[in-house]
């Protein structure tokens, strides 16, 4: 296993656990005590987690992992969900994809699009998320519009009021949204107010919303709110999907698309 591999893999551990121990890591991941605790010492000189005697605890309650240290778990769901995002866009529309692990997956499976080819009608691609937009800007059948704003490291994601000008003075047809949790009564959440704040401004500009979302994404509450949940018309996520919570979905007047 990498180095990367192994980072990705324990921070992945810490933040289901919140507390790791040297031995117990170790365990897990098959490699010496030594090694976890050099691991354990780099990262924290990262601070991407607080060293303890004898193991590693996560830095506070809410703790959200770095996109770039974000394991491919759920990734196969995740590309059924985004292949099946990518299949309601239409070509010559005007799409906003914010930042996250699924959302970069439907830009992806956009890319791959054959209707969507250098000739066929563009899509215009309004994002906040710099790894999309560097992914989609060599393509020509995309015309990339990027927010201003000031990078949050997490998530790759521009913030603040410069995001909020840009995205003021547009309109787009659909804007697809990558959560942390989505809750029939709490709605679409992130980890982050200031985030939230620009994909909500996403959705308000947009003519429909699809919820991009994995089922271990489904009846789950987070920090703040982007939107309730009847400003969302539509959820895909996969076939996991508790039959019960899509059902609430359902009553609430969204389509639901399992995959």
């Amino acid at each position: 296993m990498s180095r990367d591999a192994r980072w990705k893999a324990l921070l992945e551990l810490l933040v289901e656990r919140g507390r790791l121990d040297v031995e117990e890591a170790a365990a897990e991941l098959a490699v010496s005590a030594a090694t976890i605790r050099r691991d354990f010492d780099q990262l924290a000189e990262q601070q991407m987690l607080v060293r303890t005697r004898g193991g590693a605890v996560v830095h506070g309650v809410s703790y959200e992992l770095p996109l770039r240290y974000k394991t491919a778990r759920h990734a196969s769901e995740k590309q059924r969900v985004a292949k099946a995002v990518a299949g309601l866009v239409a070509p010559g529309e005007a799409v906003g994809l914010t930042g996250g692990t699924t959302t970069t997956e439907v830009a992806r499976a956009l890319a791959v699009r054959s209707d969507l080819a250098s000739g066929s009608p563009a899509l215009t691609i309004v994002t906040n998320a710099l790894n999309i937009a560097n992914e989609l800007a060599v393509r020509p059948q995309f015309k990339i519009v990027v927010t201003g704003g000031v990078a949050r490291p997490q998530s790759y994601e521009l913030i603040g009021p410069l995001a909020d000008g840009v995205l003021g003075q547009i309109t787009i047809d659909v804007a697809v949204l990558g959560v942390v949790g989505f809750d029939v009564t709490h709605g679409a959440a992130a980890h982050d107010e200031a985030e939230a704040a620009i994909n909500r401004l996403l959705c308000e500009r947009a003519e429909r919303v699809i919820v991009a979302a994995d089922s271990s994404k489904l009846g789950r509450r987070a920090f703040a709110r982007i939107c309730a949940t009847d400003a969302v018309d539509t959820l895909v996520t996969d076939a996991s999907a508790d039959p019960e919570t899509v059902r609430g979905f359902e009553e609430a007047g969204l389509r639901v698309v399992t995959v």
